[in-house]
């Protein structure tokens, strides 16, 4: 019978250390999509954006090139998906596979504003979960992670196999709403959909919160504003939401809550997506002021002095560099 040999002892010498990788340099590059807000991000660092090009073919064929080595580097990609939307999501994945293919350690995808958040679920038959689709793609291309800033749905998260950093514009635009001392301010969501980040706007600001009801009966960004649950008489309104396109949504809600007696009307959306003809109409509504971040650089007209833009760049720039010293992100985010 054989007989088992014994494990042999620790081996003598200092312990072993359990494998980190290097984080590797620190480096931003911009895709076309935000160059300005790169810029920003770059400033608020310390650091030089990382050389690069991406020029259009005649057919709209786009070719990226990386001008400077990124071998064992940790690369930010930052390249926002609005419009044009299908353009700006594709160049991404080009940069990604180009950093990749450039031996890059690590590729975050910074991506300010994720337009196919929108398409999150499956609520008809035979539709795309576009948002999942675009997960995948950005997986396959070789992203090791993603930050973004306020999704439609967070659960958007879980359509990702890497990790995603979720940042939030309120706490900003509540830090620039608080400077105004708004009297008798209150809260109001567009529809039930928002109302729990209402509610967080709410407690930041520590006002009361209301909720309005819409409905959408189609796919044509059309709306009808029903109504609002809760007192707004004699009060100042701000109305918030996480994006707004042509401006009907709040106009809409604006337009009741004055019938019910509000003051004046504020509203507030992270993303300023904003299509022809939107920036006019909110400057001819009753809206006295839209405060909206510059997660988007593109204007399709000119706005109105109702609009003005609350900077996010040193929100990317806190939340890049805890990603990179690895401590938590979710630390910028304090509950008020």
């Amino acid at each position: 019978m054989t007989e088992l040999t014994p494990a042999p002892g620790p081996r003598p010498g200092p312990r072993p250390q359990s494998f980190q990788a290097p984080q590797g340099d620190l480096t931003l590059l911009a895709g076309t999509g935000n160059p300005q807000l790169a810029a920003k991000i770059a400033a608020e660092l310390g650091v030089q954006l990382l050389p690069s090009e991406a020029p259009r073919f005649s057919e709209g064929n786009v070719f990226v090139r990386v001008l400077e080595n990124v071998r064992g580097r940790d690369v930010y990609v930052i390249q926002g998906v609005h419009l044009p939307v299908n353009d700006n999501f594709m160049e991404l994945l080009f940069w990604i596979d180009a950093l990749k293919r450039a031996s890059a350690q690590q590729v975050t995808a910074v991506i300010p504003f994720f337009s196919y958040s929108k398409g999150d679920k499956k609520d008809e038959p035979r539709v795309s979960i576009r948002a999942r689709v675009c997960a995948d793609a950005l997986e396959v291309a070789g992203c090791d992670r993603v930050l973004t800033m306020d999704l439609h749905s967070p659960q958007i998260q879980g359509f990702f196999g890497i990790p995603v950093d979720h940042l939030y514009g309120r706490h900003v635009i509540c830090d620039h709403i608080q400077k105004l001392n708004i009297p008798d301010l209150v809260v109001c969501s567009p529809d039930i959909g928002f109302a729990k980040d209402a509610a967080a706007y709410a407690d930041l600001l520590g006002t009361p919160v209301v909720i309005g009801n819409k409905l959408r009966t189609s796919h044509d960004e059309t709306v009808q504003a029903l109504e609002v649950i809760g007192n707004v008489e004699d009060k100042n309104v701000l109305l918030v939401d996480d994006f707004t396109i042509s401006g009907g949504t709040l106009i809409a809600m604006a337009d009741i809550l004055k019938l019910r007696g509000a003051k004046d009307i504020y509203a507030a959306v992270t993303h300023g997506v904003l299509s022809r003809g939107a920036a006019p109409r909110i400057g001819e509504s009753v809206i006295k002021k839209l405060f909206m971040t510059d997660t988007i650089e593109y204007r399709l007209d000119e706005f109105p002095d109702n609009i003005e833009i609350i900077p996010v760049a040193p929100v990317f720039a806190e939340a890049i560099r805890s990603v990179h010293d690895r401590t938590s992100v979710s630390q910028l985010f304090p509950e008020k």
